[in-house]
């Protein structure tokens, strides 16, 4: 008689969670250090397209199109440039990281009361200490929705990472559609990747809400 976790397809899962774990982890070591290295590229980038209007719209295009671009294809494209593995992963989750990350810090500085701004300037304050004493805090609430939205995307997104062997719970799901049997290792991936992400956007959210607590003045 077939138990309730053979009936899920939880058995793999359960008698392999060592295995899961590991894939966990390396899912989860891709997604920050794709997340820190599109943040690192896409803060500057937001600031100049908040300060220099006609910027905007041309980046936004070329960062548009390239988020519409499978990453299936972009991944397989990156191949005899960088071959398989980790780097490639990175650098396909840092690309489409961008378009969110950059929108969002350009709406979240754009929508910066200017006579705040201004008020910080007439109190003798230079163009680095208006910026991160007054702007980007006002901004953070915002700048916060992209990075969990991001985070969110890198996640999804790095399960197909698993076709060039970047390792990661992409690893599992693949491995499984490869199988005559293989569906305890694609439910495994798949449970995986859901809780990472929705661990992801909870502690996320969470930090969204303080800040715009902390930017109404309130605690």
């Amino acid at each position: 008689m077939e138990t309730l976790i053979e009936r899920l397809k939880l058995d793999f899962l359960v008698t392999n969670f060592d295995q899961v774990a590991l894939r966990l982890r390396q899912h989860l070591e891709i997604t920050l250090i794709a997340m820190a290295l599109a943040l690192a590229i896409a803060l500057p980038l937001g600031i100049v397209l908040a300060r220099v209007r006609w910027l905007r719209a041309p980046v936004l295009a070329v960062l548009n199109v390239l988020y519409t671009v499978p990453s299936i294809s972009l991944l397989v494209l990156l191949v005899p440039f960088v071959g398989t593995g980790r780097l490639n992963a990175i650098i396909v989750l840092v690309i489409y990281a961008q378009i969110i990350l950059v929108r969002n810090i350009v709406v979240g500085l754009s929508r910066v009361d200017p006579d705040v701004v201004e008020a910080a300037r007439g109190m003798g304050m230079n163009a680095w200490q208006r910026l991160s004493r007054v702007e980007l805090p006002l901004a953070l609430p915002v700048l916060l929705a992209g990075v969990r939205i991001a985070t969110v995307a890198v996640i999804g997104i790095g399960t197909v990472a698993g076709l060039v062997g970047a390792g990661g719970l992409g690893r599992l799901l693949f491995e499984g559609l490869g199988r005559s049997r293989g569906e305890g290792r694609i439910v495994a991936g798949a449970l995986g990747a859901a809780a990472l992400a929705g661990a992801a956007n909870l502690l996320l959210r969470w930090l969204e809400r303080r800040a715009q607590r902390a930017t109404r003045g309130e605690r």
